[in-house]
């Protein structure tokens, strides 16, 4: 990446998580358990003296998010090929460092032992601290940087303490023998509980969930391909990826369940809600990110198979639609030169293609039939009305608020991208680069085909549910579908549909009194200014 020059090594790169994710492809056979060959495991030795080796193991959880890691990662590699200038100075720093947060994130998700988890964890961090702040001549990428930083560094210093309880209680540090012997049934272990909830505090920090929210809104003075990669497909799931490791061992534990149940239902109410008053479309983005985090991090949190299948697919659905917007955001701001969306006008008529990409993908964060949200949602719907504890009945009251108001901040999302804005001058874009478009697509083509074929993915992600507890009376699995029949579930997607339209009207209303007042909010900064 040094030698060349321009963004051609883009390309060369895109080859290294390309052939990632053409491997975990191969080894489907063993992680699915169709071959009959034992499941893909490597141990290296590490610390002899004190028992610990670098164990690598690929089961279904890992081989899911490694396809996320890879397939997204080689996309965004072929984007910023032609996003950046190609005669940029920094793009040989930039793509390295990229690359290399794309290993760490990549080891970090097959990792089994938890000192090696919190290697790859703090690489992450630091090499997403180098990509925020990319741009370091400029005061508000260094600070946003220097924010992200120190917040998930105290998650991880945190998390460090909670992994040499846990080393200490169970004798071992491998995550999958930790969790298979789970919480004891009897008694009450403190030392158990603290290193958990310690860990839980490095995933909460991760994810950009309350009361670390705030880092990941500052994060988008990034450029965009590090917003779509990092804080929509891959560093933001880290911590929801650890949740749904130690959901099926300490569901059970106390204050497990509370917890989580609270600061989830909590930041994705407060992240809707800021969403819905945000003008830079990237921030849009953002808040709603926050929002989905606490959505994912509730279904993580009861640990029972239909409930884990259920986040399994959100989590896909907001990897595949969420990298979508993003890159579509980076498109837009990339010919118009604004992300505001009051200033936006007329840019779904000059290209269609765009707004078809962006329109599905925003619906599908919508959860709209018959994309892949919509069976993601209905199977969150379904699956909570089904397990009748109390704790499913709060997380069912709040994940539908919270719907109703990512219904709203979607179509606020669109209207402002691609609508024709009376007394708003059109926006007139150039022609879009086939190889910026073609991530978009391959990315939209995934929602589509999950969506209308949903059978395909219950048989990746159920692979993994199959070593998850049933619920309490749960005899056979959710079934991810796009047609259930009239149902309660099916009544909640209906409602959250209209009561989304409804507020989504009366936001546009504000913000149509409020366009010829544009300094009553700060101007969004430019990512084409930032990018290029």
């Amino acid at each position: 990446c040094f030698v060349f020059s321009g963004a051609g090594p883009f390309f060369i790169l895109a080859a290294v998580p390309a052939a990632g994710f053409l491997y975990t492809v191969l080894n489907a056979g063993p992680v699915l358990g169709t071959s009959g060959s034992p499941p893909v495991r490597q141990e290296l030795s590490w610390l002899p003296e004190l028992g610990m080796s670098v164990v690598f193991q690929l089961d279904a959880l890992s081989w899911i998010m490694s396809l996320i890691v890879t397939g997204v990662g080689a996309l965004i590699f072929i984007y910023s090929a032609r996003y950046f200038e190609a005669d940029d100075q920094s793009l040989s720093r930039f793509a390295s460092v990229l690359m290399a947060f794309a290993g760490m994130m990549y080891g970090l998700v097959i990792a089994d032992e938890l000192l090696v988890i919190f290697v790859f964890w703090e690489g992450t961090t630091v090499f997403s601290y180098l990509l925020i702040g990319h741009f370091n001549t400029r005061v508000q990428s260094r600070r946003s940087a220097l924010q992200a930083l120190i917040v998930t560094t105290f998650g991880g210093l945190a998390m460090l303490v909670g992994i040499v309880f846990l080393a200490a209680s169970y004798g071992t540090m491998s995550l999958t023998r930790i969790v298979q012997v789970g919480y004891p049934d009897t008694g009450t272990y403190p030392m158990v509980i603290a290193g958990v909830f310690l860990l839980l505090v490095g995933a909460m920090a991760k994810s950009a969930l309350l009361p670390f929210h705030f880092w990941l809104p500052g994060a988008m003075a990034a450029p965009t391909p590090v917003s779509a990669y990092l804080h929509a497909a891959a560093m933001v799931k880290a911590g929801i990826y650890l949740i749904l490791r130690l959901a099926p061992g300490f569901s059970a534990m106390p204050g497990w369940q509370p917890v989580l149940l609270t600061v989830g239902i909590s930041t994705m109410l407060l992240g809707a809600w800021r969403a819905l008053k945000q003008y830079d479309l990237k921030l849009v983005l953002a808040y709603g990110t926050v929002s989905q985090l606490g959505l994912l991090a509730v279904m993580a949190s009861f640990g029972t198979a239909s409930l884990t299948l259920a986040a399994l697919a959100i989590l896909v659905s907001h990897a595949l639609f969420k990298s979508t917007l993003f890159l579509v955001v980076g498109i837009i701001d990339h010919w118009a030169g604004t992300r505001d969306l009051r200033k936006l006008s007329g840019f779904g008529r000059e290209d269609p293609l765009l707004a078809a990409v962006g329109t599905i993908a925003a619906a599908s964060m919508a959860g709209v039939p018959p994309l892949l949200g919509f069976v993601a949602k209905e199977a969150s719907y379904g699956t909570l009305l089904d397990d009748g504890s109390t704790g499913a009945a709060i997380a069912l009251i709040g994940i539908f608020v919270g719907s109703v108001f990512t219904f709203a901040y979607a179509t606020r999302f669109v209207w402002g991208a691609f609508f024709t804005k009376s007394g708003v001058e059109a926006v007139a874009p150039g022609n879009t680069h086939p190889i910026l478009i073609l991530p978009t697509v391959v990315l939209v083509a995934g929602i589509f085909s999950f969506g209308l074929f949903p059978g395909a993915l219950q048989v990746l992600l159920q692979t993994y549910t199959a070593f998850v507890p049933p619920a309490a009376g749960e005899t056979e699995l959710v079934e991810l579908s796009l047609w259930h029949g009239v149902n309660p579930a099916l009544g909640l997607s209906v409602a959250t549909i209209i009561l989304g339209a409804l507020i989504a009207w009366v936001s546009g209303r504000d913000a149509r009194l409020h366009k010829y007042c544009l300094l009553y909010t700060s101007p969004s900064p430019r990512d084409a200014t930032l990018s290029r």
